[in-house]
């Protein structure tokens, strides 16, 4: 490189990993090589190319003195070797009839591309697979979904492979109820082969399509790409698949086998045994195609389990008690992975063992303990259970209640509870335990145990909530963990400028000032064309959309929706003093009757409304607490409900 390359451009540089060597420097002189041997030409070519490569062969045998090289000289009359079968018992006759119905088309040593759509030159996944198969030791399946039709065009070499020793590993799932309950029962019954499923019918982490073929000859195949086991997806659909060989890329192979095996360990899969799992399958399937509208289900085939990430955060609780002594602990679980349903199960685990136990659930809004009594119910297997405190509901006994903290600080003085009666307490969104309404609950109770849950412990006053659990997290999984294991739906984020001059507004007690924020935009007819022109701009239809925009006061977020039902759209506002036809407003945004609510700091924590896909941040905050929340709201993955 010489003086003016360096000046003009910037060039960055690594040294060659020692590790990786070896592969780097194989992969750049095949392509010298590959470029030499398209040099030689005329009608004796392929004996120079056979001379020219041996001549390399002995070099390397010459420079590494190892005389086992001699053994890779190639002879004039080179071939490739196909097949090596014994003739003794056998079973066939014809030998070519058989070898031509076991050996791919596409060879077992190079890679290729599979582009479906059919057609008299292409080759077919289906007729590809059949080969494999009979021609294989081990398989691996990899599918989101298995049709019988599909599994029909392998059915007869499926049965063969297994019969006569092979075995046979296959991984599907529930997801949108595309799964044939007969292909997995069918699968399930042959010999040498064990099925595992997945039950997730809300959030399914498995969208890969991988068909792995292992030889005890080490000519092992891979072909992964966007075919499921279905007829359409395996003979004319327009899916791409790639082969892989060992041959060729081996590294690529080793990456599929411990990915699948990793896969083939995780709790996330259940292995299927017809006796004990059928009726779950079927109820799943149904749940997954449904997205549960209108089904009940029978908790006694179902059994409720937490997810991975759920079951490792319990045992971390069961840790800091059994093992630290901690019995007041915090979890700090991203909104919408879980909490009320961590707290249901921990509870349940206390529960089984002190069946006397006295619960107390702490929240301060209505929706968000309505919410969290079903949950309990369901995860408990009981519709009796628990009872709420709240807005003028009265419990008929003070056995399992789900109270709001207004409630309990206005009834405390008359309730006649000693400090231990309750021998667990859990209060939700217990960031705002700094606040005074919280103080005289945590002072009047001693439980055996108490759990806090929250999204956002940081607060922007300053005030830490860890001292009230032993100054530690005893659990945590933030939003970036979230995303990555894929528990929240992926988003887009755009910062927009703003066309509104804030430096006149005042400043007090850490943010503007509500008053002057809501007059200068209640009065800027531009500012709001200037927001939907940028959702024209972003969203892919801005009529069909559910979208939740966060405003600076109620009177803000009545003149947005004012000016957007004058604009054409279907919009609506949702305030405090809204709260006659709350549900009925929540319903139709769900149904799309509205695209834009407006709100102000209402459905900021705990209510659950998966639907939405849009959330506008109308108002400026610096508090990472409020601002957490309020995209949270868009980040709930909601249920497939069409196949």
């Amino acid at each position: 490189m010489d003086e003016l390359e360096k000046e003009t451009f910037f060039i960055a540089q690594k040294p060659i990993d020692k590790a990786e060597a070896k592969n780097v420097l194989s992969q750049y002189f095949s392509g010298i090589l590959q470029r030499a041997l398209g040099l030689f030409s005329g009608e004796d070519a392929f004996n120079k190319q056979l001379e020219f490569v041996n001549k390399l062969i002995y070099l390397i045998k010459d420079e590494l003195e190892d005389e086992e090289f001699e053994e890779d000289i190639l002879s004039l009359n080179t071939h490739f070797l196909t097949a090596i079968y014994s003739k003794i018992n056998f079973g066939f006759a014809d030998f070519p009839s058989f070898l031509k119905e076991i050996t791919p088309e596409s060879r077992l040593i190079f890679s290729s591309l599979f582009t479906g759509g059919g057609g008299a030159k292409k080759l077919q996944m289906d007729s590809e697979l059949q080969k494999e198969i009979s021609s294989s030791d081990r398989i691996d399946l990899l599918v989101s979904f298995i049709k019988w039709e599909g599994l029909r065009l392998l059915m007869r070499q499926l049965e063969d492979f297994t019969s006569r020793g092979g075995k046979l590993r296959l991984i599907t799932t529930t997801y949108v109820g595309a799964t044939d309950a007969k292909s997995v029962e069918f699968l399930s019954k042959l010999p040498n082969t064990e099925v595992k499923v997945s039950y997730n019918t809300q959030n399914e982490r498995v969208h890969v399509k991988a068909y792995l073929f292992y030889r005890n000859t080490g000519f092992h195949t891979a072909y992964i790409g966007s075919s499921n086991l279905s007829k359409s997806a395996l003979t004319k659909g327009l899916e791409w698949n790639v082969k892989l060989t060992n041959k060729e890329i081996p590294h690529v192979l080793e990456t599929a086998k411990n990915t699948f095996d990793t896969y083939w360990s995780s709790k996330d899969f259940e292995t299927y045994d017809h006796q004990r799992h059928s009726e779950k399958l079927k109820i799943a399937l149904k749940q997954g195609r449904f997205g549960g509208e209108g089904t009940t289900i029978d908790l006694g085939f179902f059994d409720i389990k937490p997810y991975v990430f759920q079951e490792e955060i319990l045992e971390k609780l069961e840790t800091e008690r059994s093992v630290h002594g901690r019995f007041r602990n915090l979890i700090v679980a991203a909104t919408g992975t879980g909490k009320t349903v961590i707290s249901a199960f921990d509870f349940k685990r206390f529960y089984t063992l002190n069946p006397n136990a006295k619960l107390l659930f702490v929240a301060h809004r209505k929706e968000i303990l309505q919410q969290s009594l079903g949950t309990f119910r369901g995860v408990l297997k009981d519709n009796n259970f628990g009872e709420l405190w709240v807005d003028g509901i009265e419990p008929t006994e003070y056995k399992h209640v789900f109270a709001s903290v207004q409630t309990l600080n206005n009834r405390l003085e008359k309730l006649a509870l000693s400090e231990n009666y309750f021998d667990f307490i859990i209060v939700d969104e217990v960031h705002h335990i700094a606040a005074d309404s919280y103080r005289p609950i945590l002072h009047r109770f001693e439980p055996k145990i108490l759990l806090g849950l929250t999204a956002t412990p940081e607060r922007m006053d300053g005030a830490d909530i860890l001292e009230d659990f032993c100054d530690h997290i005893a659990a945590e999984i933030r939003l970036p963990e979230a995303l990555n294991q894929k528990l929240l739906s992926p988003f887009n984020y755009f910062g927009i400028s703003d066309n509104v001059d804030l430096s006149q507004v005042s400043w007090t007690k850490g943010k503007y000032a509500p008053s002057e924020l809501t007059n200068l935009y209640t009065s800027n007819d531009l500012r709001v064309n200037h927001i939907i022109k940028t959702l024209d701009r972003y969203l892919t239809d801005i009529q069909e959309v559910r979208a939740l925009g966060f405003c600076v006061s109620q009177e803000h977020a009545q003149f947005m929706a004012e000016k957007f039902l004058l604009a054409g759209f279907k919009a609506d506002y949702l305030i405090s003093s809204r709260t006659d036809n709350r549900n009925e407003i929540r319903n139709r945004l769900r149904s799309k009757e509205i695209n834009y609510l407006f709100v102000v700091d209402i459905f900021n924590e705990g209510v659950d409304i998966p639907e939405i896909d849009t959330v506008l941040f109308l108002r400026p905050t610096d508090s990472l607490t409020v601002f957490l929340q309020q995209l949270g709201r868009g980040l709930r993955l909601e249920r497939t409900r069409t196949v």
